[in-house]
């Protein structure tokens, strides 16, 4: 029969031993007690009572968690705004998120020290008080710009472009790899480098390249991306690129497709053009204006160098214009080496005699060569790549090219 007990922290404890005859007080009720009768019965109330301690601890925790995201949802909301002003007798002027400039006090939690004009700040809503500092906001066209992952190409991936890789090595990576030697020539490093080619040459890859052989942090940006609807936002959007590249230094900023930006100012223009060339004003003050830049290396690519504006193309802005030819055959045949090096090749391919009827074709047409005749041989079920299968590709590729040459010519009559 199992035995029944009460226990009350302020009472006398009374239980029965195996005859009923004796009673016993809380302290004989020891679990170390190896001669106790009711020592199982202490080691059972003892577990429980650790279990019921550690569920009310549990409980408490789940409480407070609550409690606390109860009052975050019960919280006012507050209103951004930005440092304008800063007086002596410790008041700010703000301009606010709704428009108006307000002139209000700070609360005695805030950090005075790290107040400055131009700091983001959280106002209350209803005295409109500075209460916080924000962290300074970046547009998320700025910060997805930053390239986190290394690129795969390589300086070995690029070929026929030994004079190229050499010219972005010297302006670029040297700079960032070794500073003492300009130090102790005595000069300033390079601030940027121009490249511009037809497409397709390998001004991409470069930039690629240059990104990979170095550690600095590495910043893309699509020219037409800087191209905003509003007034100011473009230029606003330069000014946190190269905050950003200043606050990531040493750093590499790619603008390709510059001349989606960076085109000649004309004197009759729309809004729309007017606009543009306020973004293009921007960027030629922060590429060489009245603030350093720091240990920020600039790389523009463009396959339009005829009509960019003169002022962009001036040393100090880009000390060099590294031109990226069209291949000639030497160049051709390193690029399908490269290309055709893991492919798997026939006895019968001579890739030679593909080089020979290339002429005046890109890099990239080159490579589109490889992959359409390995796509021939995937089509046959074929394991190994046919001197058939490049000859087909050869003809697919240049027929291509003349077609949309022709569309071309034609949309442009």
């Amino acid at each position: 029969m199992e035995d029944d007990y009460n226990y009350e922290e302020d009472d006398e404890l009374a239980l029965l031993d195996a005859e009923g005859d004796e009673a016993f007080s809380p302290e004989e009720l020891s679990p170390n007690d190896q001669n106790n009768p009711w020592r199982e019965v202490a080691i059972r109330a003892e577990n429980e009572k650790q279990f019921l301690e550690q569920e009310v601890y549990k409980l408490q925790k789940e409480v407070r968690r609550l409690t606390t995201e109860l009052n975050k949802l019960k919280a006012p909301p507050l209103i951004t705004g930005n440092i304008i002003d800063i007086l002596t007798d410790g008041r700010v002027v703000v301009k606010s998120s709704t428009g108006p400039n307000f002139l209000v006090y700070v609360a005695s939690f805030v950090n005075r020290d790290k107040l400055e004009v131009g700091t983001r700040v959280s106002l209350n809503r209803d005295s409109l008080a500075v209460i916080g500092i924000l962290p300074k906001s970046k547009d998320p066209i700025v910060s997805g710009a930053e390239v986190i992952e290394k690129p795969t190409i390589s300086f070995d991936d690029i070929g026929g472009l030994e004079e190229q890789i050499v010219e972005i090595k010297e302006m670029v990576e040297l700079p960032l790899v070794k500073p003492e030697l300009f130090e102790k020539v005595g000069i300033d490093p390079p601030s940027g480098v121009l490249l511009v080619g037809a497409p397709g040459t390998g001004k991409t890859m470069l930039a690629q390249a240059v990104a990979r052989s170095t550690n600095a942090t590495f910043i893309r940006l699509v020219g037409s991306e800087l191209i905003q609807k509003y007034i100011g936002e473009g230029g606003r959007l330069v000014r946190e690129l190269f905050q950003l590249a200043k606050e990531k230094a040493p750093s590499i900023i790619f603008i390709d497709e510059l001349d989606a930006v960076a085109a000649k100012r004309l004197d009759t223009a729309t809004s729309a053009d007017r606009e543009v060339q306020r973004t293009l004003m921007q960027l030629l003050s922060e590429l060489d204006g009245f603030n350093s830049r720091g240990n920020v290396r600039i790389i523009g690519a463009s396959n339009r160098p005829d009509i960019l504006d003169e002022a962009l193309k001036r040393p100090g802005r880009f000390d060099r214009i590294i031109t990226v030819p069209l291949p000639n055959a030497e160049m051709r045949s390193d690029i399908f080496k490269i290309h055709a090096a893991k492919m798997s090749l026939a006895k019968d391919v001579n890739l030679e005699n593909i080089v020979q009827k290339t002429d005046g074709l890109s890099g990239a047409q080159i490579k589109a060569i490889c992959t359409e005749a390995g796509m021939f041989a995937i089509r046959s079920e074929s394991e190994q790549v046919t001197q058939l299968n490049f000859t087909m590709a050869l003809e697919k590729v240049i027929n291509f090219q003349e077609t949309d040459q022709t569309a071309s010519g034609v949309m442009f009559v």
